[in-house]
């Protein structure tokens, strides 16, 4: 088997064979979020199974394929549909497209998901700026012996998501009378959501949010000098005292309805970077 260099050269390989650009961004979109993929001029799309080394996606709402092209004028590469713990890939593999998506020349890695909302002052639908985060995945992306190619050996964390993009984030967001936050987003392995007393546990931490992804690949874009902005869209509200069984179906449904205004505040940051 290829050493992740080389499966990163493969991806890379395989991917300019249809699409010889430079992206300025990646976009990793989560559940319910890929109606932005439609605002995107696309110039090649790829399924999963066609790029060497990439995982299949098997998530509920993820369709699984890169879509390549330019959004307001800016290159970009989109994820449809993201890759899981839960699914059983190691975090290694899970992230190999954000290293891809570096290789390729993007500078920017623009994520997003649906979450569990844990701050009280939430409600359902609206959009967090993550500011932070953290991790109790029981793993680590970069575990194993480093490639110094890639990125060094104990990358530092202190500013994982850009300030300058929060802030700009929360200003599009004010002035579209959207409603947004910013907060700690924790990432845990799932697939099973968590009991009360866990809810509990992971608000005395300091989380805001709650969700199955997103730091693995958060973690790689800063090991190879990527600025990071993250957003996700609070689908349900996980309050230990006033907790109900979560219906996937509604989850989704409130990613959806939430998604235009996630689209704003995206075109919003992308268009800052084609200045």
């Amino acid at each position: 088997m290829l050493e992740l260099y080389g499966q990163i050269e493969e991806a890379v390989a395989a991917i300019k064979a249809k699409w010889d650009k430079m992206p300025r961004a990646g976009i990793i979109l989560g559940t319910g979020l890929g109606g932005l993929v439609d605002e995107i001029q696309e110039e090649a799309s790829l399924d999963y199974e066609e790029i060497p080394n990439f995982p299949r996606s098997t998530a509920i709402s993820h369709r699984g394929r890169l879509v390549c092209g330019t959004l307001n004028g800016l290159p970009v590469m989109a994820m449809e549909g993201r890759f899981h713990m839960y699914e059983g890939y190691p975090l290694k593999q899970i992230t190999l497209p954000v290293r891809v998506m570096r290789a390729m020349g993007a500078g920017l890695l623009v994520v997003s998901n649906a979450c569990g909302g844990l701050n009280p002052y939430f409600r359902n639908g609206d959009i967090v700026v993550i500011e932070d985060h953290i991790n109790l995945m029981g793993n680590n992306p970069l575990i194993g012996i480093n490639d110094d190619r890639l990125g060094p050996r104990f990358p530092d964390m202190c500013e994982p998501y850009d300030r300058k993009l929060i802030d700009l984030a929360l200003e599009i967001a004010r002035r579209e009378d959207i409603v947004a936050h910013q907060g700690v987003f924790v990432a845990v392995a799932g697939p099973n959501l968590e009991t009360r007393a866990e809810y509990r546990f992971l608000r005395t931490i300091g989380a805001d949010t709650v969700g199955m992804s997103t730091v693995p690949e958060v973690i790689v874009a800063v090991h190879c000098g990527m600025r990071v902005v993250g957003f996700s869209i609070v689908t349900d509200m996980c309050l230990p005292d006033a907790l109900e069984p979560a219906d996937v179906s509604k989850i989704i449904a409130t990613a959806n309805a939430a998604e235009p205004n996630l689209r704003t505040l995206v075109r919003g940051v992308l268009a800052g970077e084609s200045e």
